[in-house]
């Protein structure tokens, strides 16, 4: 037995682990969370070992889903029962985040991520699809949309990122602190990853058994952390840089779009929404009181029926 094994099976290395040091081996996070049986499947584009499911008939129309910061296409899991008899559902793990996990080149922009979006749907076959997107995901989803309009049908866009933000949520401020990328990378303890959690539901108590560990886990995949506090860096830069011109590109967005809003967010302002409303005449809006950042997460039910009846109609 190698020396580096026998050091990880040690108490002093259990112990550390424990406290929130060092990464999970990746196959064991595949066995758990990204196994065949659960309908995950993996695909190399760009670089990235793209996870993904796909699911439901091939015959029903595409709706692709895309989720925010340090989530993973688990956050989808209350909307997939929902939407399997009408729809054929594609749901990836972002590059930097759950199993995809982190670009080998440590090069990340949002250019980056609609372009492994593309060939991910020219991969499964896809030539137009629905897209919802959350948060990272949102903004991912409507830039995709200006920029592809041919491949999106109909837009549903969830506590989306756009509009400069004037308080950025502290775990992506921190990625600015010196030290913040050699520090985080090798140390982000459970109770971090909870508080964050409860930051982004509305009610705390709606958090279901078996969440925080999940997106705890899925932080330790090999190189996510690093890759996390990367992308931080380059959304930080786009808020300061790049989004004084949203109004101007979200007038030009040209396919039904359906806007949905926890109004106890506190990581992206309800504030948005009448900005939403002003550059976007016609957008159909749907504000939740009491509910977070990921209404797709907290009330599963009730928005996955709202976007339901959007592209229905």
């Amino acid at each position: 037995m190698s020396a580096n094994r026998l050091f990880l099976q040690s108490p002093l290395a259990v112990g550390f682990a424990r406290l929130g040091f060092g990464s999970l081996p990746l196959e064991r996070l595949k066995s758990r969370y990204g196994n065949a049986a659960q309908g995950s499947r993996y695909v190399e584009i760009d670089g990235f070992n793209v996870h993904y499911r796909d699911e439901g008939s091939r015959d029903k129309p595409a709706l692709v889903l895309i989720h925010g910061v340090v989530a993973s296409l688990h956050t989808w899991d209350g909307w997939v029962q929902a939407f399997t008899p009408h729809y054929r559902i594609i749901r990836f793990d972002v590059p930097g985040f759950g199993l995809t996990g982190p670009a080998r080149d440590g090069v990340y922009s949002v250019e980056r991520m609609m372009d492994v979006f593309g060939q991910l749907l020219d991969y499964l076959q896809v030539d137009k699809a629905h897209v919802a997107g959350n948060s990272l995901g949102g903004y991912i989803a409507w830039n995709f949309a200006l920029t592809q309009p041919q491949r999106v049908g109909k837009l549903v866009l969830i506590d989306p990122a756009g509009y400069p933000m004037h308080k950025v949520p502290w775990m992506i401020a921190a990625a600015a602190l010196p030290g913040a990328t050699v520090a985080m990378p090798m140390w982000m303890p459970r109770a971090l990853i909870a508080q964050g959690i409860k930051e982004v539901y509305g009610e705390p108590g709606r958090i279901k058994p078996g969440v925080v560990d999940r997106y705890y886990d899925l932080s330790r995949r090999p190189g996510n952390r690093r890759g996390m506090m990367d992308i931080f860096r380059v959304l930080l830069k786009v808020n300061k840089e790049e989004l004084h011109t949203t109004p101007e590109r979200v007038a030009l967005i040209k396919v039904p779009t359906l806007l949905m809003w926890g109004d106890r967010d506190r990581w992206i302002s309800p504030r948005h929404v009448p900005l939403w409303q002003r550059d976007l005449p016609g957008i159909q809006v749907k504000v939740y009181p009491g509910v977070g950042h990921i209404p797709m997460e907290e009330i599963p039910e009730q928005s996955a029926a709202d976007a339901m009846k959007f592209l229905l109609g």
